[in-house]
């Protein structure tokens, strides 16, 4: 039972850990209008462990911290963050649908938090579009390129022979 935890844990905080490096490392593109948040191909981990959702929201919470991102960003963001998570746990069962809930939570909050927390003038729909392709590129091309390329070694990478048949 310790060991499951203790794993959980560790996966949870390599996972925010790595969220944060990707985020740090590509923040030109990460933080603006029109953004392609590497990081965010990251969201397709829920399909592997549940450690993911905590990861991958205490990871967007960290990253928005060190980019110096508005009160409003940091909340919203990594609400939009834990939002998407849960709904690609939810998906796990369908593997093309996992990087959807993401695109969708982030396409829908992640305007709203750029108008009031930063004051961006561009029309809502206009941000929705910008952020959600970007969101389509970081999750559903790069997210389900990493899916795959680690499902190859689920036993290795997350010590299982996964909760699903693929």
């Amino acid at each position: 039972m310790k060991n499951k935890k203790l794993m959980f844990l560790v996966q949870a905080a390599m996972i925010a850990a790595i969220y944060v490096v990707l985020v740090l490392v590509f923040a030109p593109i990460s933080v603006s209008a029109i953004q392609v948040r590497i990081a965010e191909a990251l969201t397709i981990l829920p399909f592997f462990t549940p450690a993911a959702i905590p990861g991958l929201t205490i990871g967007c919470l960290l990253s928005n911290i060190l980019t110096s991102c508005d009160i409003l960003d940091i909340l919203f963001g990594s609400l939009a963050t834990l939002i998407g998570a849960l709904g690609s746990y939810s998906l796990r069962r369908y593997k093309f649908l996992v990087p959807l809930p993401p695109i969708i939570a982030n396409t829908i909050i992640v305007p709203w938090v750029l108008r009031f927390a930063y004051g961006e003038a561009l029309p809502i729909p206009f941000m929705m579009l910008t952020v959600g392709l970007g969101q389509v590129i970081s999750c559903g091309v790069i997210g389900l390129i990493v899916l795959f390329a680690l499902n190859k070694y689920r036993n290795v990478i997350f010590g299982t022979s996964s909760h699903l048949p693929l």
